[in-house]
């Protein structure tokens, strides 16, 4: 029998307050993180650190956010600048004034990167994977520099060239040598859509991985919520949230879950296409969202945006939706 869909609620526009008005909240950053310090949800977004990276702190306090997520570097190249000492230091600073703790701060690892890779580049002695695992290391060294705790990143792909096994055991090798070489910050394995040769899909495979890393207490998983649709978690369906989660205690371990990314899917359930869309524009919808918000296995965790934001509908409205899905009376 097919899981019984819910139908989806309209979107609150305003929201009394305590003298029973129904005037909108401000739209200041830093009047909405004040206001809903009470939450128990850190929710934001993936933002840019063009014009240097402490802009990131900048542009999540704009948009109301209490969480966010960064690049440390530009994704199209392999060698990047050393990260400056004052733009490190200014980071630190603002993240200080507007008093982000680092565990609501979730970097993400470059694209370029593929740890499970045994692809040699033409032409170059090294291959995919060393680079990859220098650049591991270097993130994490930047991590370090940054007060940041956390490093989020794709497992990686076998590119159909050797098994499953072989690739967790490749992405394992690069963890434990990045794990040496740094100090403290937590590596953070995304699961994926199952697109591909891409690992991830499935929660035994991030298992696998966490299996063959010799200090576990600096591991943890980001479940992105368009890749486990796509992969074939129902989210749509009555208790799918709790459903999902049941079963990533059971196969991983809940003290892993480190983060949430927010997306709708283009694509429909078991579809195993990364396509994002915004919250509620999609084959997921606002139901499994107001779940997510209101769960209380993901209080204090950074849950972060990476939709489109299409004008009109950009991460800010998005933030602000997503909060007035959480239940005060709770």
């Amino acid at each position: 029998m097919a899981p019984k869909k819910r139908e989806t609620r309209k979107r609150k526009t305003e929201d009394p307050g305590e003298d029973g008005d129904t005037e909108k909240e401000p739209r200041s950053g830093e009047v909405r993180r004040r206001n809903i310090r009470g939450c128990s949800k850190y929710i934001g977004a993936h933002v840019g650190i063009q014009g240097g990276i402490w802009k990131a702190v900048d542009s999540c306090v704009a948009m109301g956010g209490t969480s966010f997520a960064l690049f440390l570097g530009s994704q199209r190249s392999w060698k990047r600048p050393a990260l400056d000492s004052s733009a490190a230091d200014k980071f630190r600073e603002q993240c200080s004034l507007h008093t982000f703790d680092p565990a609501h701060i979730l970097p993400h690892g470059s694209y370029l990167m593929n740890c499970g890779s045994p692809k040699e580049e033409c032409k170059l002695t090294d291959d995919v994977f060393e680079k990859s695992q220098a650049l591991l290391v270097d993130e994490l060294s930047r991590c370090s520099r940054l007060g940041l705790t956390l490093y989020n990143f794709h497992p990686g792909s076998s590119l159909g060239t050797i098994t499953t096994e072989e690739c967790t055991e490749k992405i394992a090798t690069a963890i434990n040598h990045a794990h040496q070489q740094t100090p403290a910050v937590v590596t953070v394995l995304e699961n994926m859509s199952g697109q591909g040769s891409t690992v991830g899909g499935k929660f035994s495979e991030l298992k696998a991985i966490i299996d063959k890393v010799r200090d576990q207490s600096r591991m943890g998983v980001c479940l992105d919520t368009c890749h486990a649709f796509a992969a074939g978690y129902d989210l749509t369906a009555e208790g799918g949230v709790k459903a999902m989660l049941d079963e990533f205690d059971q196969q991983v371990g809940l003290k892993y879950l480190k983060a949430i990314h927010l997306n709708d899917s283009k694509g429909k359930v078991g579809c195993n296409l990364d396509r994002h869309e915004d919250i509620g524009k999609g084959h997921i919808g606002i139901p499994a969202f107001r779940d997510i918000v209101n769960e209380p296995r993901l209080d204090n965790i950074p849950l972060i945006l990476e939709t489109p934001g299409r004008p009109g509908f950009e991460y800010a409205e998005q933030i602000e939706l997503l909060y007035s899905l959480f239940d005060k009376k709770k």
